[in-house]
Formats: structure tokens, C-alpha cells, sequence
């Protein structure tokens, strides 16, 4: 080790200041998690400034505890307050934190649990060493669970009434009687949220998470769905020839590990004038041009500690931003719900699917 000068205190002192300030986010990730799970944010909207006291009535929890968090959040800028003493959620923050029936901007449910457990830091220190991720279910029950709380306001308020009608004819086909398939399901809430919305219509979901899939035949049994069914399986186990009218693939695309293979098996499974609607994660695959999202660090950490885990194998194809070689020769019909990125336009193209878009951007 060579002898280096001393860097600047100051920059040394700013750097510290950074690194500390991820680990600052760390501890108030768990409050918020404490405060969607206690059910405090929910509490506190609509109530205007409260105190402890006022709020322990309400909750029935301790007074003393709820001082600390009440001081944590205010501290965050999550909760309004000038003296210490009284604290307020306002309606910006209520949108984000405790509306989950009613707005596409609720965040809480992020937070349902640490960032991983002991056990699946460990296995993610071993994927560095090997190539090999996890399986979905080696990153617990709560990941499942996190998942749906996080695309549950958006598959309850986006999904059947802003996007199906900007698809040509889907709606009016589920409304009549189609078949649907979602690939990467999940615990299923898309799913379940067009299979009460259509009831005339058929739907299966299909996710290589056992936990997931069981929490979506809970759920579906507790709404008394009868036209939704669930399997654990690959996108690649669709049966060819099931003339499906449409096929789902939600944030499920960059997670596989021959995400061309699933594309064709997919194209070999839906109708020729059926449609496929993906939705995937926004990025243009240039570095320059990512920095400018200011979730970037958190979207990359994701990508170790979620997406690539699900990858049970070594990635030879990867997912968006990947070069794929396997061409195959395009039919008319089928068409991809919005290609997005280059990458899946071309992962739709080469499965055999048109090229014209048939949603508007939302």
C-alpha cells in the first residue's frame, strides 16, 4: 500500500455526510413502514395538528412511542410542525401515505419490510461470487406482498378505466367474453381487478413465485373471483395455440433470463388479433441521459437486490438494454399493447408481433 496524502477534511466531511444520509434513509424507511403498518398515516389524515396525547386516544397505542415517531417524521419532512409538539399530515403528504383506495400516488406500501432479510443479503453476496440469483420466493413472503401494495393503487385506478380504453377493441372483447393471461402475475391484483371489472371474461395468471401465486388464490377466494385462476409457471408454459385475446406482462420483462424465448412463446399462445400490453420500467439505456432521474441509485439497488435476484440462472439474453441476436420472422396480426424502449419493440418484433402501437401514452 503506497503512502497517499491526506484528502481534504472538508470533502471527506461532505462525503461522510452523504453516506450518512442513505443510512438516515434506511431508519426512516422503517418508520414509514411502522407508520402505514400501525395504521398512523391514516390516523392523522384529515385530523389537522395533533399531539401525542391526541393521537395515542385515537390508536390506543403508547403515547411515548408515538412521541419519538411523531418527532421522526417531522424531522423527515413527513410530517408538518413547529414546535415539537403538535404535528400535522397534510393533504400532499395524506395522498402519498394514507389514500391507498383512491390515489395512483400512494407510496406507503413500499415500505412493507426491510430492504431484505439477513439470510437474503447473504445469498446476494453469493450471486456476486457465482452468477446465480435467487429464486423469487428465496427473497420471502414479504416481497410478494410489498409487490402488490406497491402496483395495487395503479391496477385499481389506472389500469380499467385510463389504459384499456386506449387499446383498440380490448375492452369491448373483455366486456363481451375474451381470454386473458398474465405472465409474472404476482399475487395477481391486475388480475383480479379485470376479473371483477369483466365478469363475462376468463382469466389465468401464472408467476414462478409459489408464495406470490398463493397469496393471489387467497385473495381471489376472499373476493369470491370465479372467473380467475392462478398456476405456478414459466411465460414459456403457455400452451401454444390458446388463442388468448389478451396477455399481460407487468414489470416482469427484465427480470427474465431469455426474455426472447418468452416473447415467441407468448406471440405462439395469443390470437392473431390479439394483444400484448407490456408495462415495463422507464429507461433509455444511456447513462448520460438516466442520471437525470433522481431515483436512479434507487432503481440500480433494485436491480441487484430484486430484479437480478429473480434471475435463477446466468442471464445469456438479460432484459431491456440487452443486444439480442435471435431473429424471428414477423407475422401480421397480434400486436404489442406499446412497445416502449428500442429493446422491447425488438423483442416483440423478432416473437412475430406488428409493430404498430395500439395504446396512447399515459
Amino acid at each position: 500500500m503506497t503512502d497517499r496524502a491526506p484528502p481534504d477534511p472538508e470533502a471527506v466531511a461532505l462525503f461522510a455526510f452523504k453516506v450518512w444520509g442513505y443510512k438516515q434513509g434506511e431508519i426512516v424507511s422503517l418508520m414509514v413502514h411502522l407508520g402505514d403498518r400501525l395504521g398512523l398515516y391514516r390516523a392523522l389524515d384529515g385530523c389537522g395538528p395533533v399531539t401525542p396525547a391526541e393521537l395515542a386516544a385515537a390508536t390506543g397505542l403508547h403515547e411515548r412511542w408515538l412521541r419519538e415517531w411523531l418527532r421522526s417524521q417531522a424531522a423527515a419532512g413527513l410530517l408538518a410542525s413547529d414546535d415539537g409538539g403538535r404535528f400535522e399530515l397534510l393533504p400532499e403528504g395524506a395522498w402519498v401515505l394514507a389514500r391507498e383506495a383512491d390515489s395512483l400516488a400512494f407510496a406507503a406500501g413500499a415500505f412493507s419490510g426491510a430492504a431484505a432479510a439477513p439470510e437474503t443479503v447473504d445469498a446476494l453476496a453469493d450471486a456476486f461470487r457465482t452468477g446465480r440469483g435467487l429464486t423469487y420466493d428465496q427473497l420471502g413472503p414479504t416481497a410478494a406482498h410489498q409487490t402488490e401494495r406497491m402496483l395495487g393503487p395503479w391496477a385499481r385506478l389506472a389500469l380499467v378505466p385510463v389504459l384499456l380504453p386506449a387499446l383498440d377493441g380490448v375492452e369491448a372483447k373483455l366486456a363481451a367474453g375474451a381470454r386473458v393471461a398474465d405472465v409474472g402475475c404476482g399475487a395477481g391484483v391486475a388480475l383480479r381487478t379485470l376479473a371483477r371489472a369483466f365478469p363475462a371474461s376468463s382469466f389465468h395468471g401464472t408467476d414462478l413465485s409459489r408464495l406470490a401465486i398463493e397469496l393471489a388464490e387467497w385473495a381471489a377466494a376472499d373476493e369470491a373471483l370465479t372467473n380467475v385462476s392462478f398456476s405456478v409457471a414459466r411465460a414459456e408454459d403457455l400452451p401454444a395455440g390458446s388463442g388468448y385475446d389478451l396477455i399481460l406482462a407487468f414489470d416482469c420483462l427484465h427480470d427474465m433470463t431469455f426474455p426472447d424465448r418468452a416473447a415467441a412463446a407468448l406471440r405462439a399462445a395469443i390470437a392473431d388479433d390479439g394483444t400484448w400490453l407490456i408495462r415495463e420500467i422507464k429507461s433509455s439505456g444511456d447513462w448520460r441521459q438516466d442520471q437525470r432521474n433522481p431515483m436512479l441509485a434507487m432503481m440500480y439497488g433494485s436491480s441487484v437486490s430484486v430484479c437480478r435476484a429473480r434471475n435463477a440462472r446466468p442471464a445469456t439474453c438479460g432484459g431491456p438494454g440487452a443486444v439480442h441476436r435471435r431473429r424471428v420472422q414477423p407475422r401480421e396480426g397480434a400486436r404489442c399493447g406499446r412497445p416502449g424502449q428500442p429493446v422491447l419493440r425488438g423483442q416483440a418484433v423478432r416473437a412475430g408481433f406488428g409493430t404498430r402501437p395500439s395504446a396512447r401514452p399515459i
